[in-house]
């Protein structure tokens, strides 16, 4: 394997089929000696049928080559808790069809359970006080993984192989998507967007958003930054570089025209793209959107809150 990774996991089987997999301490490298068929601590005992939830939970060891695309669930789910473990960043292993290796699961305050075994067993979940949180995907991360020294105000909104760095809070407004987060102290009251990376000491802004590329077919992978400053409701679709600010209500896209203080030239975004110590502005009597240099450090967060 180019870039080996393995880990025990505890996986969630519905009739032969894989809903999720657990690996409480996933590693990079290839297992040593016997750690292929030893170890995984107690998620052997843990094995065994859960009939409340319909399935019956397995131990297996997964190795997996990073550079290879997912080869099965559990080879996704290893990519993923690598990435909230904070073993590897975002963009730098293949996630190439991860969707595809992911069934679409109906989420419990119990575990996994398969949609349509959740839906005609409605009143024995009932009964046993399991409750669907949620039909996706991707389970939220703090199912799963809790990384130490971030602070999250809603777990929901934190999907699983999400990178967030120590001293990042996510506010309760905030998301992060797979692949994607934070690389130091970061605020996050914005949408951090699948493939999106946020420098240390950069603040995104209440309603604030990242383009990715997921949806809009782009290709550009969008970065912000350290002590940037993306104004509350405010939103990139280009990168962002050091000490930068975005005005708050701001939409800049890549083809966006922007003019530059003082000399008046008018040039698209995509050409600023990671330039370090820009302002972004509009005009409020023109209406034009302005560029201007900043001189000096960028955003200063409040070391108490993180």
């Amino acid at each position: 394997m180019a870039r080996p990774a393995h880990g025990h996991a505890l996986v969630t089987v519905f009739e032969g089929r894989v809903l999720d997999a657990w690996f409480p301490s996933p590693a990079l490298g290839s297992p040593s000696g016997d750690e292929a068929w030893m170890g995984g601590g107690d998620l052997g005992d843990q094995a065994g049928p859960v009939p409340a939830r319909g399935v019956v939970l397995e131990h297996r060891h997964v190795e997996i080559d990073l550079d290879a695309a997912p080869a099965s669930t559990e080879d996704a789910y290893l990519r993923l808790h690598l990435l909230s473990h904070r073993l590897v960043q975002p963009n730098t292993i293949n996630l190439d069809g991860i969707f595809a290796a992911l069934p679409i699961v109906a989420w419990t305050n119990a575990g996994a359970v398969d949609p349509d075994w959740a839906a005609s067993h409605r009143v024995q979940l009932q009964r046993a006080g399991i409750q669907v949180q949620l039909v996706d995907r991707f389970p939220r991360m703090t199912d799963f993984v809790l990384p130490d020294g971030v602070r999250i105000g809603d777990a929901s909104r934190i999907r699983l192989g999400a990178h967030l760095a120590p001293g990042t809070v996510v506010m309760h407004e905030g998301f992060v998507n797979f692949n994607a987060g934070t690389l130091g102290t970061s605020m996050v009251e914005g949408r951090i967007s699948q493939g999106v990376v946020v420098g240390d000491g950069t603040d995104i802004g209440g309603g604030a958003s990242i383009m990715g590329t997921l949806s809009g077919g782009g290709k550009e992978r969008v970065q912000l930054g350290s002590r940037v400053l993306l104004g509350a409701n405010a939103g990139v679709g280009i990168s962002i570089g050091d000490d930068s600010v975005v005005e708050a209500g701001l939409y800049v896209t890549a083809g966006t025209k922007v003019t530059l203080v003082p000399s008046g030239e008018t040039v698209k975004a995509v050409e600023l793209s990671g330039t370090p110590g820009l302002l972004f502005r509009r005009n409020s009597v023109s209406g034009a959107v302005e560029v201007v240099a900043r001189d000096g450090r960028g955003v200063e967060l409040n070391a108490l809150l993180h």
